[in-house]
């Protein structure tokens, strides 16, 4: 019996450098064989242009169902945008909303996922990096800024589980972030290394606190900030402490757990060695984003096959992605902008 097609790939996802995929890419591609794939501003023109792409990769990786990933939060945080795609609420109009009135603030979050959801779908996108379920502190770097639910546990927590069921709505598989959490990061660790320094009592009352009741969600990227309290050392997601103890003990994640972007300047080192740390440490799969052909060979050397546990949340992820559910996209966007408006801004 011939083995599953994904069991003969490597656990990394990869970005490419711009609108197609050229011929150096498209021979690393077949030669490493990367479980997936994520797009960014630079990948992006047109519908049309995105969802050649998205073909074309599929072809390269000869998978017609191998993920491919962009974060498409809204607000800030938008790859696809105007004027071929609408713009969306930042997380933080929720919050707000679901403060006039929590009924509200969680069909507004389902129903923009679900349009965003709409979206991808269209260009034959997968994968959605969100929800966010980062608790901010005031002093805390504007990385996440709006892009956050709110400031209480429960309140994140249930705002995230509503993004989630409208990507799921959407035929979109869900990526929690930022596990165990990005909220009090005090630097953004796309520039520089964040450290926090709270004590692991605060840390599982607040920051673990709002992962938890999204520990089934099926894939989750790590947070790369150190918790001192917990290991002085290594950020989340080069720490086996953290990863062992915290997202698999105390938040219970047990999904396909993968780095964030290993380019980023939080982590020290070459891309090489991030990417044997974030294997050691227990991440599943590492991401590289930029679409540097050198650092994507340093980043394949490094990666294992995918095998084991890693294999089996690898295939329980894609089995969880449902079909999309039919609904009026234009009678959709009505409800929201009108939901916006509650929160005393512009809609959607």
């Amino acid at each position: 019996m011939s083995e599953p097609r994904h069991q003969m790939t490597k656990a990394f996802i990869t970005g490419i450098a711009g609108t197609t995929v050229n011929a150096d890419e498209q021979a690393f591609i077949a030669a490493e064989r990367p479980w997936g794939f994520i797009l960014f501003r630079r990948n992006i023109e047109t519908p049309e242009q995105v969802a050649r792409l998205v073909d074309e990769l599929k072809t390269c990786a000869g998978r017609s169902d191998i993920p491919v990933l962009i974060d498409q939060e809204g607000g800030r945080v938008q790859r696809l945008g105007p004027p071929h795609w609408r713009a969306y609420p930042p997380g933080a109009l929720f919050g707000q909303l679901y403060d006039l009135d929590p009924t509200l603030g969680l069909s507004a979050a389902r129903l923009s996922a679900w349009l965003i959801a709409a979206d991808l779908s269209e260009l034959g996108i997968s994968v959605d990096c969100l929800p966010l379920a980062d608790v901010p502190v005031a002093g805390a770097d504007a990385v996440i800024g709006d892009r956050a639910y709110g400031t209480e546990p429960g309140k994140v927590a249930a705002i995230a589980r509503a993004v989630t069921n409208g990507l799921e709505q959407g035929g979109i598989l869900p990526v929690l972030k930022h596990i165990p959490g990005h909220g009090r990061a005090t630097a953004d660790s796309h520039l520089r290394l964040p450290t926090v320094d709270t004590p692991r009592k605060d840390l599982e009352t607040t920051d673990f606190a709002a992962f938890r009741p999204l520990a089934d969600l099926p894939m989750a990227m790590t947070a790369h900030v150190v918790f001192s309290a917990l290991d002085p050392v290594h950020p989340a997601t080069t720490s086996a402490t953290i990863i062992n103890q915290v997202i698999r003990g105390v938040i219970g994640f047990q999904g396909l757990l993968m780095s964030d972007d290993v380019s980023m300047n939080a982590l020290s080192g070459s891309i090489a060695e991030r990417t044997r740390a974030a294997f050691l440490a227990g991440c599943d799969t590492v991401l590289h984003c930029n679409g540097n052909l050198a650092e994507m060979r340093e980043v394949a050397a490094e990666t294992p096959e995918l095998s084991g546990k890693t294999l089996q949340r690898a295939s329980r992820a894609l089995a969880s992605r449902g079909t999309p559910q039919p609904f009026d996209k234009a009678l959709a966007r009505a409800e929201l902008e009108a939901m916006m408006k509650r929160a005393g801004t512009a809609g959607a």
